[in-house]
């Protein structure tokens, strides 16, 4: 899973990462070390520009804001959106709610690295100290362990308002989802003194990690056979991942600020792994 993360890259920086041909400066977004759901994200992808002048059959890699939380195209509302945030690799190409995306609508989201809860150790300290009160959860950070920007699998779609007139600024709405898939088993790149020694250990589920090599086949809207790009799902190599924890202060998605992805020494007080 996949509920919280950074990305704090400025857009510059992202065109020339991932060789973008197309981005309006009016769709700035500062940076975010605490994106939520249903906030708007950065999102690469390629299709053709409306423009007048541009090929109407010509793709073209562009920086987009998009609402993360997918709203499907044949949704009534967009009531859902929040609850859509992530697409399970496993299932996307048969779920109504992604296989047309899946098939045509495929981005890169870019982040510094996401945020992961620990529960399950803690949930079971507690059970064998035979306690009712649940501490605090404990978040870790997880960032690749180069310093790489966190190329996150996903998928967008966008939603028309039938509330609303077609000329309306907001008739349409852009959405994005995080393609997750099984969490790493194998020992973390860098791991921490104490506590998680796999992604694993932390949440069974995590983004699926885009390495630079499938970037452009990912993104590549003439790639339509499901059975063909379920081949780019596999999960990357271990080990190119770190994880530490971070204050509890990023549990609150009204804080936010570079402080929320400094590592601390150990799991805070009144928390557990």
């Amino acid at each position: 899973m996949c509920g919280r993360y950074a990305a704090s890259r400025r857009p510059e920086d992202l065109t020339g990462l991932f060789q973008i041909e197309k981005w309006e400066p009016k769709e700035t977004l500062a940076p975010d070390w605490n994106v939520a759901p249903t906030k708007e994200v950065y999102a690469v992808l390629e299709r053709p520009l409306k423009d007048k002048d541009a090929d109407p059959d010509r793709p073209v890699r562009q920086l987009r804001v998009l609402k993360w939380g997918l709203v499907p195209s044949w949704s009534k509302t967009p009531e859902g959106a929040a609850r859509m945030i992530n697409a399970r690799a496993e299932t996307l190409h048969e779920k109504p709610s992604f296989k047309r995306a899946f098939a045509q609508r495929r981005c890169i989201l870019p982040a510094d690295g996401y945020f992961e809860w620990v529960t399950g150790a803690a949930e079971r300290q507690l059970e064998e100290q035979g306690k009712k009160k649940r501490p605090r959860k404990q978040p870790y950070f997880v960032t690749p362990a180069d310093g790489a920007v966190f190329a996150m699998a996903g998928l967008y779609e966008f939603w028309r308002d039938p509330t609303l007139p077609p000329d309306h600024p907001q008739a349409w709405w852009a959405t994005c989802s995080v393609v997750t898939t099984d969490a790493d088993k194998e020992p973390l790149g860098v791991a921490p003194a104490e506590g998680p020694h796999a992604l694993a250990d932390i949440h069974p589920r995590m983004p699926l990690m885009l390495t630079p090599d499938r970037w452009d086949a990912w993104l590549d809207p003439a790639r339509t056979d499901t059975d063909d790009l379920r081949s780019l799902l596999t999960p990357p190599p271990s080990g190119l991942m770190r994880a530490y924890p971070v204050a509890t202060a990023v549990s609150n998605v009204r804080n936010n600020g570079p402080e929320l992805l400094e590592e601390i020494a150990a799991p805070e007080e009144g928390t557990l792994f």
